[in-house]
């Protein structure tokens, strides 16, 4: 007896209600039908079936090894797709969404190389804002948290973290100073993210643990857009707080200098979140496999690492 063929003729009958509806679904004789669930019976020395002119019904025995079989079933297809995935060239779209200021200054410049592994996959990029949750609507979100635990029901793979570093222009440092300490912050023009209301006070992390609040005076610029922050400060307009990734390149070609740089700010953590699904395509699975190995998949910061070479 081919107890997988039974399996699936004895699913069938129970799915159209009938021996000759599983017939017609299978496109079998009925009576191969019939052979074949009586064979399971007989194999595992159980009725499955009560029989009658009208209808059948499920035994106990019946409903429990049908939950069984369905399972079984679904798991082999389920094996069958991850096989296939493994020898099938990833293709197809692929829709990501991205807080814009990663896809500016970080996702745009690795696409020439991921394409180069995998030309048949195209890109559908949104960048509407800051992304904190997976969205189900897109087959990989770009996550950007703070210290707040991940909240969702999603797969989320770890890609970095980036802190908030104070930087100035060259030009702005030879008309104003450079500080010293971070109290003297609090004499020159400051560029920073835009805070809560409730926010009172600006947290630095220093050498050895030291954690000291700053009060939050009003800031010469307060804005929610990153960038706004960024070609501000390379203007000379102030000092400002940037994420290590904004500003690694300005800094690495003396566009902007790190200002206290044993000190820096909150730190951002960095996920590639995919909705929670039984198969991950192809083309998810490298995009997301592609993201780790460049960023480093860990907690650790690669643009901070980079400035200080």
């Amino acid at each position: 007896m081919d107890q997988l063929r039974s399996l699936r003729i004895f699913t069938q009958v129970i799915a159209a209600g009938s021996f000759a509806g599983a017939a017609r679904a299978l496109d079998l004789a009925p009576a191969v039908v019939t052979r074949a669930v009586a064979d399971l019976e007989q194999h595992l020395g159980a009725r499955l079936l009560n029989r009658t002119s009208r209808r059948l019904a499920l035994t106990e025995i019946g409903e429990a090894y049908l939950l069984r079989a369905q399972q079984l079933l679904v798991d082999l297809a389920d094996a069958d797709a991850l096989a296939g995935s493994q020898t099938l060239r990833p293709e197809g779209p692929l829709r990501i969404l991205c807080p814009p200021a990663f896809a500016a200054h970080q996702l745009a410049r690795h696409l020439p190389r991921f394409h180069a592994l995998y030309p048949q996959i195209t890109l559908e990029i949104a960048t509407p804002g800051p992304v904190e949750a997976a969205d189900e609507h897109f087959d990989v979100s770009i996550l950007s948290i703070g210290e707040q635990p991940l909240q969702g029901d999603f797969i989320a793979r770890q890609l970095a973290s980036s802190a908030f570093i104070i930087c100035a222009s060259p030009a702005y440092l030879a008309q104003h100073g450079t500080p010293q300490t971070p109290q003297q912050l609090l004499e020159h023009q400051a560029l920073l993210p835009a805070v809560s209301a409730v926010r009172r006070e600006l947290t630095l992390y220093g050498p050895a643990g030291q954690k000291i609040n700053l009060p939050l005076i009003p800031a010469l610029l307060s804005t929610s857009q990153i960038d706004l922050l960024l070609a501000a400060c390379l203007a000379g307009l102030g000092i400002a707080g940037l994420p290590s990734f904004i500003a690694e390149q300005a800094l690495n070609n003396g566009a902007l200098v790190r200002v206290l740089p044993e000190w820096q700010g909150t730190t951002l953590y960095l996920y590639a979140a995919m909705p929670t699904r039984k198969h991950i395509p192809a083309r998810t699975r490298v995009f997301v496999d592609f993201l780790v190995q460049t960023f480093g998949g860990s907690g650790s910061d690669p643009w901070l690492k980079a400035t200080q070479r």
